[in-house]
């Protein structure tokens, strides 16, 4: 523990990794915070003689996470290869989720440590790291900011550039979530990172295809209450399933929303809530409770039932999951 600051001590960490083969690890399908923190890591590692090598599980959607990584160059090796070089005693730094989290596959290294801003769910409430940050804060780009301010260690301007933009991307742009932390790392980045680069990096980020996603929820919106409900009956990324859950929890009639799009491996779910009463992470969890997994913050989480789950629903599949969602809300279907 920092004696100064009162936060776990990253110098613990760099310590601990020292002498080892070390991986970053973010969540399954990366999104710009997880990038941008696995990237800062990475770099401040880098600067006490560690090498290491981000790595994830799923793809990398087309969407802004693409683009931090061409225009970082940042280098991210997918599960499948890791195969042949990955060893059971190679380290394991799970950034931007946690051991067990349901979003984050299982891989051959020992997980030594966890540095999030999910709340820890009971699925994982036992792992044992080495060494271990979590909080709730509005990114976790923040947690590594804050690890480079303790260490009066100032990010280059790629650095500053990509955890900036997490901090943006994972609060709405400093609407959802966002703590006096968050804010803090704001005004210290601010200064440091390049403007050209993140005005690429927030414009033009939707293709003309994606459109097809915003027509598929408004045509299938349902609303229950407070409970905006909707699907998207073919793939589409991550990134586009979450950019529709904050349009349809910005009608007028809507305080929590849901929607779900298809997926060759099962169904992706984005849930936003701006009810204090209603945990969104919660929700999730509770909803597809034996048939999927999910969790997350009290306003915005995710989950994912798998194909084979997805099978036993039946042929009224989405009556089946929005009754899940009206009693976990317990409202009247």
């Amino acid at each position: 523990m920092n004696a100064e600051t009162g936060r776990p001590d990253i110098r613990e960490l760099i310590n601990i990794c020292q002498g080892h083969s070390v991986y970053i690890q973010t969540h399954n399908i990366p999104d710009p915070d997880a990038i941008g923190s696995a990237y800062g890591l990475q770099e401040l590692l880098r600067g006490f003689g560690i090498e290491s090598t981000i790595c994830y599980d799923g793809d990398i959607d087309k969407f802004s996470s693409s683009k931090m990584l061409d225009l970082f160059g940042i280098r991210m090796y997918p599960d499948e290869a890791l195969t042949d070089t990955m060893r059971e005693d190679d380290y394991i730094i799970c950034v931007d989720s946690q051991k067990n989290a349901g979003n984050i596959t299982d891989l051959k290294g020992q997980e030594i440590a966890a540095i999030d801003h999910h709340p820890t769910m009971k699925a994982n409430a036992d792992v044992e790291y080495m060494y271990k940050d979590i909080r709730m804060l509005g990114s976790c780009c923040t947690i590594i900011t804050e690890y480079y301010r303790d260490l009066d260690i100032t990010p280059s301007t790629d650095v500053a550039t990509a955890l900036l933009y997490g901090v943006k991307m994972d609060t709405l742009q400093f609407s959802r979530g966002v703590t006096e932390e968050d804010i803090v790392v704001f005004a210290y980045l601010n200064p440091l990172m390049d403007a050209d680069k993140l005005k690429c990096l927030e414009m033009n980020s939707i293709e003309y295809d994606d459109l097809k996603a915003y027509g598929a929820a408004i045509r299938n919106i349902q609303v229950f209450d407070y409970l905006g409900i909707t699907y998207i009956p073919f793939e589409c990324p991550d990134a586009m399933v979450a950019i529709v859950a904050d349009f349809i929890l910005s009608l007028i009639e809507v305080e929590v929303s849901v929607v779900y799009c298809i997926r060759p491996d099962g169904l992706k779910f984005s849930v936003r809530s701006e009810r204090s009463d209603v945990n969104a992470g919660e929700l999730t969890a509770e909803a597809l409770e034996g048939i999927g997994n999910g969790g997350g913050h009290p306003s915005m989480a995710g989950g994912r039932i798998s194909l084979e789950s997805l099978e036993r629903l039946g042929d009224y599949r989405d009556n089946v999951l929005t009754e899940r969602f009206i009693k976990a809300l317990g409202l009247k279907f």
